[in-house]
């Protein structure tokens, strides 16, 4: 993913990866201390437990997808002004 300086793209990725670790630790935590109690109860806990770090990724992938969203809108506002200068 390209954004618009080497040092934000470095953030955000370090972002994404620590959030997906983040959930993953906070599932198979509470899948192994809810373990000894029953299956069932392991596996919503785990959901549980994944679902902060999940909204973090949710939350750096919107990011994504706007600023992505925003260059391509500048480049068409570009586009668009070279065809107006064209048609005068």
């Amino acid at each position: 993913m390209r954004l618009s300086s080497p040092l934000l793209s470095l953030l955000i990725n370090f972002l994404l990866g620590a959030s997906w670790a983040f959930a993953l630790i906070g599932a198979s935590t509470i899948f192994f201390s809810f373990l000894n109690i029953g299956i069932i109860y392991a596996l919503f806990g785990s959901f549980f437990g994944s679902l902060p770090g999940l909204f973090m990724v949710l939350l750096i992938e919107y990011f994504l997808m706007r600023e992505e969203k925003l260059r391509e809108l500048k480049r068409q506002t570009e586009l668009l002004e070279e065809l107006v200068a064209l048609q005068k």
